[in-house]
């Protein structure tokens, strides 16, 4: 192959890389609900 058309695949290839293989998920924390605890019932004896 000549010398332009290599680099030119190398460069196309590089780009393809670094634009898809370089994903990362965004995390996103959320605070969990509160939990309600029931009044304590005493029961009389």
């Amino acid at each position: 192959m000549p010398k332009r058309v290599t680099i030119v695949t190398a460069l196309a290839a590089l780009s393809f890389t670094a634009a898809c293989g370089n994903r990362t998920e965004e995390v996103v924390y959320s605070d969990p609900a509160p939990v309600i605890a029931p009044d304590p019932t005493y029961s009389k004896f």
